[in-house]
């Protein structure tokens, strides 16, 4: 991966880069660890922490790979990548002493190592010594850390391996198999994808079901050589060598699709020695299931449409329009903060709306002609057709309609989310599921009807639809902060719960939920998705709220969308976009730090 590649390609239009975080995958290796065991070598495990606010916070731990000194993890961790930010790392390496890694007391401390992400990513291999307290060198130690892209990765694997008739290696008992997949690199140097658990005193093993992303096991090259190996266990790191062999993804789906999926385990050297010989014994590919995972752009080049609908408060609270303290005042010099909101998020969804006709909404305001309130009007007055040409048919919606209504109350969102939610239901009951519904809230205080907006969140969740609440002004927004999500399943008075959460992104749409400074509204996509603490900004500054949310998972986030992008261009057309095109539309598309979910 080129550091930042696909950071620094991103451009919104006003020619910025677009920043959002690029996954990448880091793969540990260690040698010449230092042996802390006076019968046997040392067990070790890396545990990788993460600078948090000046502080040490472990992200995770490999495994333990017992009795080794020059141990290959197999243990994959998986960061986010901000090419603008120093992200300092932590490698520390361990003979472990606890149950399946876990660390404990006794746990010796073999070498750490830091840097920084950024130094990993750039030279995608990096080498350094393992280094005690106070600087002392650790011996000859040395870690290794691998850094592979994965923001591209358009799918992940189920693999599930048996064998038969394995080579007995052991005197007294059966073999202790366990298989390692390999992939063989553009240098042919071997990367290990997996291994899997040791299945004890059996010639006939049946290993656990893993999941590898189609990166992590071909570079999403299905044709990229692939290798496994099987083995018998030695408690004591000295693995007999049972049997290997050689495939490649694509074989292995042909081959599992006409039911033909095993293949010889073989050992060179007896195959070198012996004519008679044959095999170590069969691997066979007992399950595989390829679940291809489409981004945003697969489903936007694949004819998805994004409907816009904004709605706007006007209960009493902003204010008399006409006086300057108002929120809903309009200077003739400088937009006031409802259209830095509408404008900001509005530039870009209409770029991804076919007709760029947007829906405007009301809320909270007594309307002609008999000034009644009304919690569901369109802007334009016009019942039968509520949708604006453009931003700017908005925006002149807006300023039209400030003088022709009384601003009253309650602020009640509910009727508005409902409405927008019967409009994707519909169109989730016609099987086409091409469109995606975006609601976007603009509001000066907490809900009032706070049970009923619960409620139609998680009956939203279920939709093709998302939902951004702004909120505007000086007011205390603490409450509102139950609708992310993030402290949990938002559940409805009834104690349903939303299928969905703020913090799953849709494949491409980046998510966050923080406050926002006003500042920054006109200009929200070029700032980086980052959570910023709340307590940094005084209670006077904007707060920004994505609810509903989508789950990572294609059938579960997009359940509403179609299993795949109707008449998707292929991947090559995709890519061929370029890595930047791609990483501006996951940014851009709903606004970096709007996070839409």
């Amino acid at each position: 991966m080129s550091a930042g590649s696909e950071r620094g390609a991103a451009a919104t239009p006003g020619g910025l880069p677009a920043p959002c975080a690029s996954k990448v995958e880091l793969r540990l290796s260690c040698r010449h660890l230092l042996d802390r065991d006076p019968l046997t070598k040392s067990d070790p495990s890396v545990a990788l922490l993460q600078q948090a606010q000046g502080q040490w916070v472990q992200v995770g731990r490999t495994e333990v790979v017992r009795s080794s000194l020059h141990p290959v993890f197999s243990k994959v961790f998986t960061v986010d990548y901000y090419f603008e930010e120093v992200q300092r790392l932590r490698f520390e390496v361990y003979d472990t002493h606890g149950p399946s890694g876990f660390s404990c007391q006794e746990d010796d401390f073999l070498g750490g190592m830091e840097c920084t992400l950024g130094q990993i990513v750039a030279q995608k291999k990096v080498t350094r010594p393992l280094l005690l307290k106070f600087g002392r060198n650790a011996g000859k130690s040395t870690i290794t850390v691998i850094a592979e892209d994965i923001s591209g990765n358009n799918g992940y694997v189920e693999l599930s391996f048996r064998a038969r008739k394995l080579d007995d290696k052991d005197l007294f008992s059966k073999s202790d198999p366990f298989l390692e997949l390999y992939r063989v690199n553009d240098d042919q140097g071997l990367q290990l994808v997996y291994r899997t658990e040791v299945v004890k005193n059996n010639l006939n093993p049946v290993w656990e079901p893993f999941k590898v992303s189609l990166s992590s096991l071909c570079s999403c090259e299905e044709t990229r050589p692939l290798k496994c190996l099987v083995w018998d266990y030695d408690s004591r790191g000295k693995h007999d060598f049972i049997g290997e062999f050689s495939t490649t993804f694509e074989e292995m789906q042909k081959a599992f699709e006409e039911g033909q999926a095993q293949w010889d385990c073989v050992n060179p050297k007896y195959k070198q020695k012996r004519r008679s010989y044959k095999n170590s014994g069969v691997v066979i590919l007992a399950d595989l299931k390829f679940h291809r995972v489409y981004s945003f752009l697969d489903y936007i080049m694949g004819g998805c449409q994004i409907h816009f609908t904004v709605a706007i408060d006007f209960t009493a609270s902003n204010g008399d329009p006409r006086n300057s303290c108002s929120l809903h005042y309009i200077n003739p010099y400088q937009p006031n903060e409802y259209l830095k909101a509408l404008v900001s998020v509005g530039e870009i969804c209409q770029d991804y709306d076919s007709d760029k006709r947007f829906s405007a909404l009301g809320f909270g305001a007594r309307i002609p002609p008999k000034y009644e309130v009304s919690h569901d009007f369109a802007i334009n007055f016009n019942p039968e057709d509520d949708e604006c040409e453009g931003i700017q048919g908005v925006v002149e919606a807006y300023q039209n309609c400030l003088p022709r209504v009384q601003l009253y109350g309650p602020t009640n969102v509910a009727p508005i989310i409902s409405k927008v939610a019967r409009v994707a239901a519909a169109e989730e009951s016609t099987g086409e599921a091409s469109q995606y519904y975006i609601l976007l809230i603009l509001t000066d205080g907490v809900v009032t009807d706070m049970a009923d907006t619960r409620e139609a969140i998680v009956r939203a969740s279920r939709l093709p639809m998302s939902i951004i609440i702004v909120g505007v002004g000086n007011a205390d927004f603490t409450d509102m902060q139950v609708l992310d999500g993030d402290d949990g399943v938002l559940r409805s008075p009834r104690a349903e719960n939303s299928t969905r959460g703020s913090w799953d992104p849709p494949r491409g749409f980046p998510c966050c939920c923080q406050p926002l400074r006003p500042s920054e509204a006109r200009t929200a996509h070029t700032h980086p998705l980052r959570r910023w603490p709340s307590a940094c900004w005084p209670r006077s500054q904007s707060r920004w709220w994505s609810t509903t949310a989508t789950e990572a998972c294609p059938r579960e986030a997009w359940a509403s969308l179609p299993e795949k992008p109707a008449q998707a261009a292929p991947r090559e057309d995709v890519e061929g976009m370029g890595r930047g095109s791609e990483e501006w539309v996951r940014t851009a598309s709903v606004s970096n730090t709007l996070g839409v979910s």
